[in-house]
């Protein structure tokens, strides 16, 4: 543990962010697995739906910085290739 106040309010504080970006990081990951479920379903009418639900999600992230832009560019590119395919 550090010894000087501002480096122990410094701890504190990346702790307590980085919770929050862990619990934002999985969020975004558990629409994506939504999206991913219903086309394995085939069920596209609920992937679409589930599709137009994650890309607001995925863009918070990128925007936030939590993931990078191009990342998520990818993820929301690749989801809408698999509902495409179906």
């Amino acid at each position: 543990m550090a010894n000087i106040k501002s480096a122990q309010k410094r701890a504190r504080t990346s702790e307590k962010r980085r919770l929050a970006n862990q619990a934002q990081r999985s969020r975004m990951r558990t629409y994506i697995k939504a999206v991913i479920a219903n086309v394995e379903k085939g069920d596209k009418e609920a992937a679409q739906a589930s599709y137009v639900a994650a890309v607001p999600v995925i863009d918070t992230m990128a925007g936030k910085g939590l993931v990078h832009k191009n990342k998520a560019a990818r993820h929301k590119s690749r989801l809408n290739k698999m509902i495409r395919a179906m």
